[in-house]
């Protein structure tokens, strides 16, 4: 009787094979919203990935690479809005739309790494401090591109209140109007079905100030 062949060592199953790399940032993300930065451990994740230890530091030099790497990524795809269309027929509901697109994606992808990140603030304070700014300006270009379409199309100039200058430091004010108030709500625990009820109302009262706000500051 033919004895079965051992299964061979070293490369992964067809079913595994893929990026490496983003099978280790799986890995380490899920374990670290579930132990914590302090608790998991390369050993855990090589386990989890799956990818031997030799492999995880050929990408990443150590465990605070690997978190650095995780919340960097988890923010580049939140904020990548390209092909993404706001519906709505004027500058006040396409912007209360992807209001409510922004808010939705940073509260329902990114509470607990939120929540990991402060709690790592004493040894990574940089990124702690960085994560917000970063998101926020990451998103800010969709408001800030939207911002710069409607002065096109309503100025035709470049003084109106979101000209090409203005246009990104306006944004960014738009994401503090918008998301803190949500993301901190939802680190306190409100249930984000409760939030998502809210949005529309919500979005729509800050868009009008918001507009409002930037109308009187540009006129004399």
């Amino acid at each position: 009787m033919a004895k079965n062949k051992s299964p061979k060592r070293g490369r992964p199953p067809k079913d595994l094979a893929g990026d490496v790399q983003a099978r280790i940032l799986d890995a380490a993300q899920q374990l670290f919203l579930e132990k914590g930065f302090r608790s998991a451990s390369i050993d855990d994740i090589s386990e989890l990935a799956p990818a031997s230890k030799p492999t995880i530091y050929a990408h990443f030099p150590g465990k605070e690479a690997l978190f650095v790497a995780v919340v960097e990524r988890t923010i580049n795809g939140l904020t990548d809005f390209d092909g993404f269309t706001p519906a709505g027929r004027t500058i006040q509901e396409k912007l209360a739309n992807l209001g409510i697109e922004i808010v939705e994606r940073f509260v329902e992808d990114t509470l607990d790494l939120t929540r990991a990140t402060i709690a790592e603030a004493r040894r990574f304070p940089e990124l702690s401090r960085n994560v917000h700014d970063a998101a926020r300006d990451r998103a800010a270009g969709a408001v800030s591109q939207l911002l710069n379409e409607a002065t096109q199309r309503i100025a035709r100039s470049s003084k109106g209140p979101f000209s090409a200058k203005r246009s990104v430091a306006t944004a960014q004010m738009f994401m503090d109007l918008i998301l803190l108030p949500m993301l901190m709500r939802s680190l306190m625990g409100e249930e984000l079905k409760d939030l998502k009820k809210e949005l529309p109302t919500f979005l729509h009262e800050r868009v009008n100030f918001f507009l409002a706000a930037c109308e009187a500051d540009w006129r004399p």
